[in-house]
């Protein structure tokens, strides 16, 4: 991750699901984009992925629940919804 904003806490998230069981073990999903952490919800595009997810098109919706600012660890539920081939 990376800052990316300049007028709040915004980050560049990179992320990546892999899935390793079922219909889509092999497969990969791509989300990156812009993540305001300090927003209730955050939407963010879903640009491409691997195996059954190639040439995907979506988005994420990320939600946060718990944030622990001593140990940095935090629970964010992502809804994703996607288009595939």
């Amino acid at each position: 991750m990376a800052m990316a904003s300049l007028s709040d806490v915004g980050l560049l998230m990179s992320l990546n699901y892999v899935f390793t069981e079922g219909k889509y073990n092999g497969s990969c999903l791509s989300i990156l984009g812009h993540n305001s952490i300090l927003s209730a919800l955050r939407e963010m595009p879903v640009v491409g992925g691997t195996g059954l997810f190639r040439f995907a098109r979506g988005y994420a919706l990320a939600k946060t629940y718990m944030v622990n600012a001593t140990s940095h660890d935090a629970i964010v539920e992502y809804d994703v919804y996607v288009l595939h081939f």
